[in-house]
């Protein structure tokens, strides 16, 4: 199966069922959030995800790969547990390098709102 494919089927099963052999052993990861090398820390992340958030929700929006550089746009959410149940969403996009072996080596995520307009979702009669 082609990487872009093995792409698309996990963004469709995220957080489960995840296609961890794409990824490099000491696979660097980057988000406004986290920064950590390793194929294990990012299962751990994933798990933490599948552990604590309900609901969660990768939406693939456009897919790119121009040589060793493959470029994802999405929207995550989900739902925090909370009392009030908040649904928290976060658009962005990925950028991801590629060996010759056709792994990802380099994955880092941008959001298009700060660290600041997630934590605000989650209050009742926000000011947007």
């Amino acid at each position: 199966m082609d990487i872009l494919d093995i792409l698309k089927q996990d963004y469709r099963n995220f957080p489960y069922q995840q296609t961890f052999s794409i990824y490099a052993e000491e696979v660097y990861f980057k988000d406004p959030m986290t920064e950590f090398r390793g194929r294990d820390r990012y299962q751990q992340m994933l798990g933490f995800i599948q552990t604590w958030f309900r609901h969660p929700q990768l939406n693939l929006h456009q897919i790119q790969r121009d040589d060793s550089h493959i470029r994802t746009d999405w929207t995550l959410s989900w739902t925090t547990p909370l009392p009030w149940q908040p649904r928290i969403a976060i658009s962005g996009w990925s950028d991801l390098e590629l060996n010759d072996q056709e792994q990802v080596i380099s994955h880092i995520d941008y959001w298009t709102c700060s660290r600041l307009d997630v934590l605000k979702q989650h209050w009742p009669g926000r000011v947007d």
